[in-house]
């Protein structure tokens, strides 16, 4: 095994001071590099240093390259706006709608969409949805990608909610939780094949997040995250969770990759912005091509992110209806955050983004949730091709976290929670149910969109706030 390289010696070099340095030293950590020798390792380093452009698209170098390189001369230009879908324009923001402009100018736009939830985001809009030309953009994914909803549909009757309101509270104590800093202890966690995934060694810098991911396995975000008991209410007879029509306990979570997608996001957002440069109010709207490595790279720790967030939920269920002695008689998940490889009408291949955005193809089922006090919707998709086959994700947003919080108190969070009996376990006043956009006016946009199976009406919600 070479000896091991220094910062020093490739200032010795020439590599300049900062990221370029890091990231080689780094890179050689990975096993089949750490067999070179010593002088091997250093002609490497030369080579790359010498001829960055060479290995821009290099899987083990095209990082270092990127930091190597010198910013280019002139930005990528904007093209003219093509057209695009747009649902609920009356609840929509300007500040969102200039977003979605500006992501119809990219050269790399195909097609678009904008949702009736959607309000300002980074890059794309969140409740946007982005088709382009075999090229991922990290920030129309998203940062918490492969952010998802999970309804379990229970044997149970809707009297027990109210009926066994303390047991339950501390049965969603006791199996979440919640934020960075409040996991399972050793010996509660439980394992996933997610875990194991290639993934984690063949992506350097995926190496050091495993023992993060394996850390919050199992456990939701902050923010707007939660898992939740409810009332479901099935209204449709011809439904594919084959329910007969009627009222069922339901539990409903609503969460993403954790620490896991965030890391991906801003490092691949990072690269993308080293690599295309764009116009200010585009640059975070910088793409990797899917025709170089670190395009695939990012697709497939994308892809990781989206399979971990699953997991995540499967656990919290799995704990939940192991503890209630109760097995579900339907689920329904989907994820928004996330980028697919579809087909459009005229069957051209294009990656679709839905940044906020439910996938909503002609009979795939879906959840979109509304706020804690107000009714989500059990819904099957319709597979229209204007709205590239989606949804919004939920009511949106109506006010900003610091407007919610500068205007809103919490004895009158805590009334309006009361008035509509549901029993609220942490949480803060930028998730109070005033600071949402109204369901029903946002369905009402696209009912042309989705048809509606059910509903699920939040009673005893947990999010992030609350210790055991």
């Amino acid at each position: 095994m070479a000896q091991q390289l220094r910062g020093n010696d490739l200032r010795q070099l020439g590599f300049p001071e900062g990221r370029a340095i890091g990231l080689a030293l780094a890179q050689l950590q990975r096993k089949h590099l750490k067999k070179l020798s010593h002088t091997d390792q250093l002609t490497l380093l030369q080579r790359v240093l010498q001829t960055p452009t060479e290995f821009s698209t290099d899987l083990d170098w095209s990082h270092v390259a990127a930091a190597l390189l010198p910013p280019p001369s002139r930005h990528i230009a904007l093209t003219e706006r093509k057209e695009y879908a747009l649902y609920g324009a009356e609840h929509i923001e300007q500040g969102a709608i200039h977003q979605m402009e500006t992501a119809m100018k990219l050269p790399v736009t195909v097609a678009g969409a904008l949702m009736p939830d959607a309000h300002h985001g980074y890059g794309l809009p969140i409740g946007g949805v982005l088709a382009t030309d075999n090229a991922v953009i990290p920030y129309a994914v998203g940062v918490d990608i492969g952010c998802r909803m999970a309804l379990s549909v229970l044997p149970l009757p809707p009297q027990f909610l109210g009926q066994r309101v303390q047991e339950l509270r501390k049965l969603l104590l006791e199996h979440t939780r919640f934020g960075n800093r409040d996991g399972f202890q050793h010996g509660r966690k439980m394992d996933h094949a997610v875990l194991e995934r290639n993934e984690f060694q063949d992506i350097g810098f995926l190496r050091n997040k495993q023992a993060t991911a394996a850390a919050q396995i199992g456990t939701s975000g902050g923010g707007n995250h939660f898992v939740e008991f409810g009332i479901v209410e099935i209204t449709e007879p011809q439904n594919e969770l084959g329910l007969p029509l009627g009222q069922y306990v339901g539990l409903l979570s609503h969460s993403g990759s954790r620490g896991l997608g965030a890391s991906v996001a801003n490092h691949y957002t990072q690269l993308a912005m080293e690599n295309c440069q764009l116009p200010a109010e585009a640059k975070h709207l910088a793409w990797l091509s899917l025709e170089t490595e670190l395009g695939q790279e990012y697709w497939r720790a994308m892809n990781l992110a989206g399979d971990y967030a699953s997991a995540c939920h499967f656990q919290i269920h799995h704990r939940i209806a192991k503890a209630l002695g109760e097995k579900p008689l339907a689920k329904v998940e989907n994820h928004h955050n996330f980028a697919w490889k579809e087909r459009m009408a005229d069957g051209r291949e294009v990656i679709v983004h839905r940044k906020g955005a439910t996938p909503a193809g002609k009979g795939v089922l879906g959840m979109i949730p509304g706020s804690m006090t107000a009714p989500g919707f059990i819904v099957r998709g319709r597979g229209v091709a204007e709205s590239l086959a989606s949804a919004s994700h939920g009511a949106g947003r109506r006010m900003s976290r610091t407007r919610a919080k500068q205007e809103l108190g919490e004895a009158e969070v805590r009334r309006y929670l009361a008035q509509h009996g549901v029993e609220l376990i942490g949480g803060g006043l930028d998730e109070a149910p005033m600071a949402y956009k109204d369901i029903h006016a946002v369905m009402q946009s696209q009912q042309e969109l989705v048809d509606v199976l059910g509903t699920f009406t939040p009673r005893i919600v947990r999010m992030e706030g609350a210790s055991t």
